[in-house]
């Protein structure tokens, strides 16, 4: 079992009946009984599905007219539902954990996250959350194959910096016992062990063995230890924690029209110290070249960012470098146990690998 949390509390508790586990469940008197808990008096009169996509955790896209209550209440025609609808993998409680980020916590982060108009969840792993169709906004979704260069990657980082900042040691990220706390919680230190067969079938692979370094394929269990000592590293720290996204590389952003990034996919939420999602999200973004011309430079830029944001007790740029050079790991791992059918990465895989050789990650944590 991979859940962190069991608490019994919520948001609704006059809901009675489970939330919706198939897409045929989703239907105008659903969304009208749910919605209600929040909206009373709420109607949806029709609904069109406008896209869908399925996977272990389905967004399905919809059109919906309301009545006057929905429509005072300023619910958009356009809005996407996202839940678990496959009843797999509910031992991993990541929509529950979302749903939960989206009702106690994206409040607080206005225009940094989507706009959520109901989130709820059945304390067994299921979570569902009815928030605005970003498409609507006229920008655009971020991709992990795109190519963001140091302008764009200097863009996201001061996006970033405001986004840490937003809770930056806040008594907030405290009062929410279900918030993991990073790399303290089994999804985290357990991800090599989780992804394993993905990784396998990743080492066994012509195209990642062309970029993945001879050393590491002849001994890939050295993975794994590196992996435990970047856990060690992270537990022995005692700087300030911000709210992480957990999962922030360059594809969990929408791109307003304005540059400014809207963070989603929250699945991964977690209170922590920002090198994790600083050091997951630049490596993803710049090519190799460009980040060694330009990495620490951009470290420094986002901690000016951060100081800007009138945050205090930050790390200098020395210890800075010290976080990102051991958390390359992270993200080495999450690509190599990513499969293609998900996301295009052997481009990500030879990023990561390339610098966990050019700072010295393998010698600062084995």
């Amino acid at each position: 079992m991979y859940r962190g949390y069991s608490g019994d509390d919520k948001p609704y508790p006059q809901r009675h009946s489970p939330l919706p586990r198939q897409l045929s469940d989703i239907t105008p008197a659903t969304l009208t009984r749910l919605l209600g808990y929040r909206y009373p008096g709420i109607a949806v009169e029709s609904m069109e599905v406008t896209g869908i996509i399925e996977s272990h955790t389905t967004k399905l896209w919809l059109r919906l007219t309301f009545n006057g209550v929905g429509r005072d209440a300023g619910i958009p025609a356009h809005v996407c539902v996202k839940a678990n609808f496959t009843g797999e993998h509910l031992n991993v409680d990541i929509c529950e954990l979302e749903a939960r980020f989206y009702h106690y916590l994206s409040p607080s982060l206005g225009d940094q996250v989507a706009t959520c108009y109901y989130a709820d969840w059945d304390n067994d792993g299921q979570g569902l959350i009815i928030f605005e169709d970003l498409e609507q906004r006229g920008g655009r979704f971020s991709q992990t194959t795109d190519h963001h260069g140091i302008e764009g990657t200097v863009q996201a980082l001061e996006d970033l910096a405001k986004l840490h900042a937003t809770l930056w040691n806040s008594p907030a990220l405290t009062q929410h016992p279900w918030l993991p706390l990073s790399m303290q919680t089994p999804i985290d230190n357990d991800q090599i062990r989780i992804m394993q067969y993905c990784i396998d079938l990743n080492l066994a692979n012509p195209n990642y063995r062309k970029v993945i370094p001879a050393t590491f394929l002849e001994n890939p269990d050295r993975l794994q230890s590196a992996y435990d000592g970047l856990i060690a590293w992270e537990q022995a720290q005692d700087s300030p924690y911000c709210l992480l996204l957990g999962d922030c590389h360059p594809g969990n952003a929408y791109i307003k029209p304005d540059g400014h990034r809207i963070w989603i996919d929250w699945q991964l939420a977690r209170k922590g110290r920002p090198w994790r999602d600083l050091t997951y999200l630049m490596i993803s973004m710049l090519t190799i070249d460009e980040r060694r011309q330009s990495e620490r430079d951009l470290l420094r830029h986002y901690r000016e960012c951060l100081l800007a944001c009138g945050v205090t007790a930050v790390a200098d740029e020395q210890q800075i470098f010290e976080h990102y050079r051991r958390w390359v790991i992270y993200g080495l791992q999450v690509w190599l146990g990513n499969l293609d059918s998900w996301q295009v990465g052997v481009h990500l895989n030879e990023r990561f690998f390339t610098a966990a050789v050019d700072l010295g990650t393998w010698q600062a944590l084995l």
